[in-house]
């Protein structure tokens, strides 16, 4: 079985192109923050995720640098040999599925649990629930259901 689940946040954003058959392709990092990291370091550990499908033109419709982002998906290995006639091994995430890991109101920096509660939410916010309302007739634009 070859599966893997990652929480991070963007490196940068997606890079999206269309192949001869107009299908799209998102190529993007993310930044995972390690559970323990010894002194000296490094705190995180970087992934090259890519998307196809829908779910490219979910990321590019959606996401960008820093959103805090649900991967799921598989490892595939991406290695070359490079001019030098060296190998180069690095491996990839290939996404299944993706989900948003915090609220908009939230990657923006401000937190919906922080709005006064008497403050009306903007149309198009969080509510405190940390949910947001999808309006009629994007169904169809979903990458899920």
């Amino acid at each position: 079985m070859n599966k893997v689940i990652l929480m991070g946040r963007l490196t940068r954003d997606p890079e999206v192109r269309y192949g001869d058959s107009q299908k799209a392709v998102a190529r993007f990092g993310i930044a995972v923050d390690r559970r323990f990291a010894k002194e000296g370091d490094t705190s995180a550990d970087f992934f090259n995720c890519t998307a196809f499908g829908k779910q490219a033109e979910f990321v590019e419709k959606y996401l960008k640098k820093g959103t805090k982002m649900l991967v799921t998906g598989r490892i595939q290995n991406d290695n070359y040999t490079n001019k030098e006639g060296q190998t180069v091994y690095s491996v990839q995430i290939i996404v299944d599925e993706l989900e948003f890991a915090e609220s908009k109101g939230s990657s923006d920096g401000a937190s919906a649990g922080n709005r006064a509660a008497s403050e009306p939410a903007s149309e198009g916010a969080a509510p405190a629930s940390g949910f947001i309302n999808i309006p009629n007739g994007l169904d169809d634009e979903l990458p899920f259901k």
